[in-house]
């Protein structure tokens, strides 16, 4: 299996901060995304390999895992936690699976993780009937998970009783409910899911706390999705049709003639939320003005500039 150098793929250094990473990725993915590169399988490939390597460099964990095995990860495999590990340690899979590399797989055993804070208290050897204490954990979704809903498949690291009664760990599987339009910030309640109860006593909930990851193309405004909209001078003036990326697919938008920088027109129910409270899609325009020009280019641009009646101040 071939390694796979992450950093080459993003175009930093080895000593790339996580600002630089994370600009790097932004860059390359508005460049490569499907979106705006349709029926361009190559675009596509590019693109599922710089969110693999984003994927790793962002997570400073990954990062020293990765970092420590370099060409040589095949001898790193078989890592195990320490005896006596006791956080969650959450690997998502099924639904809004990102198509990972074996090369990932090998190293990291899935399409991301999300880890907790420890239960707290000791439920074992007690024999008073006692519910189990509440359990919060952050877990992470795509701008586009988060907007679709859907069923998460969790692989879940727990700690229990061993038969000696000593704590070790366990893994079970959760199959989460994502409710569509979940909000960043949100939370999501399992039954039964937190710290098991003591002397016979019913188990605590988990508490699932969304947070929702930074995309390449769009950001958050509460429950309103914002792309930047770049347009040329022409473009702005005279107006046009414009292909739009949005979370339900890409769609034509017509841009009124006269249009001006910084101006949002919008696409009404993109956003996030449900039924009255759901947000839109703000598209904000952005004028772009060529740095450098013909000889030809020029001259027209000062013709322009005589004849135009227009005041911008």
């Amino acid at each position: 299996m071939e390694y796979k150098d992450y950093y080459k793929l993003l175009n930093v250094e080895k000593t790339a901060s996580q600002e630089e990473v994370s600009k790097a990725f932004k860059k390359l993915a508005r460049k490569y995304h499907p979106d705006l590169n349709p029926d361009n399988p190559e675009a596509e490939a590019k693109f599922k390999e710089i969110n693999e390597a984003y994927e790793v460099l962002k997570d400073p964990e990954k990062r020293k895992l990765y970092d420590s095995l370099g060409p040589n990860w095949k001898d790193g495999q078989n890592f195990q936690p320490p005896p006596g590990y006791e956080n969650f340690h959450f690997q998502s899979g099924g639904f809004g699976a990102e198509g990972f590399s074996d090369f990932f797989e090998a190293i990291f055993g899935g399409s991301g993780g999300f880890r907790s804070s420890r239960f707290g208290g000791d439920p074992f050897g007690q024999t008073m009937r006692m519910r189990g204490r509440d359990a919060e954990v952050r877990i992470s979704l795509t701008l586009e998970e988060a907007y679709r809903g859907g069923q998460k498949n969790l692989a879940l690291q727990e700690q229990v009783r061993g038969p000696d009664g000593r704590p070790r760990m366990q893994q079970k599987t959760l199959e989460v409910n994502i409710p569509a339009g979940v909000k960043n910030g949100g939370k999501i309640r399992l039954s039964g899911q937190g710290s098991p109860g003591s002397g016979g006593g019913p188990a605590g909930d988990l508490l699932l706390h969304v947070h929702i990851e930074e995309h390449p193309l769009f950001r958050l405004e509460g429950t309103n999705v914002v792309y930047d909209l770049r347009l040329a001078p022409w473009e702005a003036v005279l107006g046009g049709t414009q292909r739009i990326p949005t979370l339900d697919g890409p769609v034509d938008m017509t841009i009124p003639a006269g249009v001006s920088s910084g101006q949002k027109l919008r696409l009404q129910g993109k956003g996030l939320g449900k039924g009255t409270s759901q947000g839109d899609q703000h598209v904000r325009i952005l004028i772009r003005s060529p740095k450098t020009l013909t000889d030809r280019e020029e001259k027209l641009w000062q013709e322009l500039a005589k004849i135009s009646s227009f005041q911008a101040r």
